[in-house]
């Protein structure tokens, strides 16, 4: 129904907030009245859950952040610094590829990723043609794909939790650590997708649908006078997001940057960014103490639907659990299906599960403890499995309309989210398939 509905109408809140309440009204055997009350109560339980609240504020804060840093002019500044005085970005393709290159570099945060990749983006637009389309693309296929390889973020935080539960239950052997890092081997669908997204810019090759989106962004006119602004003025706020991530991590975690806590490293990074930006910015004159504020509220109130948005995609991915749809789709999966198969369809499930979600880390957190099991029974090396499962979380949550990082790429780069999602389809159809023969092959190999 949330499918559905968000392809429909493109609304997504509407979309999502209608889903969860099917799924309620399901559970609750179709008993009007336990459904409202069932409704009131997982909201409830859901905004009462630390990390949950830590994620939503860190997603409104971006939004302070990123209004903060356009307004200063350092996006132009080093745009400024890029195409003028290094003369790096001459085409069409080098200001693709600058996009790509920033979403591979920033890998600690999807979200960060698809945001810092967008803005430095979109003033080459007009200059080369490029489509909102196609830079929303290379914001979403860098950020989960990068991130999910490069784990020193919240989703190593998550896939190492859960792995390493399934070791001290005894529900596997290994090293924790070991077994994460093996995994990432198998993580076809992000690698694929790295390289499709460097062809596509490279060499310009784009299917049906992307050809024939347009660019329609607004220009941005800039307010500065006199010259042009530092590109400082974006460069350390940056820098000092990714480097204060891995502080954070490596706090939360008591020593250990794998354990951390992600959804408190992103939140008590932005705190710092905000602070760090007030102290640098009002000195120099870049914005007043009443402006940084204004700027900073109409930051978060330009970001805020993507909370509810967020908020709403909590709630049906918790509803999907007590459905329990996973624990279905895996034993349905595991009965009957031959070795060489087996990661094939753990992939495709974990895909659909994330499709139909919109989150890769609740798939994570459904698919991680049933490939385990499904591993031992049959005989299969288990990180093969969890690569199938982090691959198909990340191609699910690629193609669904409801997936934050689809919201934040269509955000970042000022496009129609189901114009993306359709005109970003074919590729990840495309890297999807080739991700299940390499499966496929690689489970022939054992």
């Amino acid at each position: 129904m949330a499918i559905f509905l968000a392809i429909y109408t493109r609304n997504v809140l509407l979309s999502l907030f209608i889903g969860t309440i099917v799924g309620l009204f399901i559970i609750e055997g179709f008993n009007i009245e336990q459904t409202l009350v069932s409704t009131y109560g997982l909201f409830i339980s859901l905004l009462s859950e630390a990390w949950i609240l830590k994620t939503l504020s860190f997603i409104i804060l971006v939004g302070a952040i990123m209004a903060l840093i356009e307004k200063s002019g350092g996006v132009d500044g080093f745009i400024d610094y890029i195409q003028n005085q290094k003369k790096l970005v001459k085409s069409k393709r080098s200001a693709l590829l600058l996009s790509y290159i920033i979403g591979v570099v920033i890998f600690v945060e999807t979200s960060i990723t698809a945001l810092v990749a967008g803005a430095v983006g979109k003033p080459f637009c007009k200059e080369y043609n490029i489509s909102n389309a196609k830079l929303a693309y290379v914001c979403d296929s860098t950020s989960a794909p990068i991130s999910s390889l490069l784990v020193f973020n919240g989703y190593g935080a998550l896939l190492l939790g859960l792995i390493t539960t399934q070791v001290s239950t005894g529900a596997i052997s290994g090293n924790g650590i070991d077994l994460l890092i093996n995994s990432l081997m198998y993580n076809f669908y992000a690698i694929v997708t790295l390289v499709i997204v460097f062809i596509s810019i490279w060499f310009d090759i784009d299917f049906k649908s992307m050809k024939n989106s347009k660019y329609n962004m607004p220009i941005i006119e800039s307010k500065r006078t006199d010259k042009i602004a530092s590109k400082y003025l974006m460069i350390l706020p940056i820098v000092l997001m990714v480097l204060f991530v891995f502080i954070f991590l490596y706090i939360t975690g008591n020593g250990n940057i794998l354990k951390g806590s992600g959804s408190s490293s992103v939140f008590y990074t932005m705190l710092c960014i905000l602070a760090f930006i007030f102290m640098y910015y009002i000195p120099k004159k870049v914005v007043g103490v009443k402006e940084f504020f204004t700027i900073s509220f109409k930051g978060i109130k330009h970001l805020f639907p993507l909370a509810v948005i967020m908020l709403l995609a909590f709630a049906i991915g918790d509803v999907t659990s007590q459905l329990k749809t996973g624990e279905y789709l895996a034993s349905y999966a595991s009965q009957n299906i031959h070795i060489s198969f087996i990661a094939s369809v753990v992939f495709t499930l974990s895909a659909i599960m994330a499709f139909a979600t919109g989150t890769s880390w609740g798939t994570f957190s459904i698919m991680i403890p049933i490939a385990a099991p499904i591993a031992v029974a049959i005989g299969i090396e288990t990180p093969i499995l969890f690569g199938a499962v982090i691959s198909g979380a990340i191609f699910g949550d690629h193609c669904s309309p409801i997936s934050d990082t689809t919201i934040v790429s269509s955000l970042a780069a000022e496009c129609d989210v189901a114009e993306h999602v359709k005109t970003q389809l074919p590729y990840a159809l495309l890297s999807g398939a080739i991700t299940s023969v390499l499966f496929f092959l690689a489970s022939l190999s054992l």
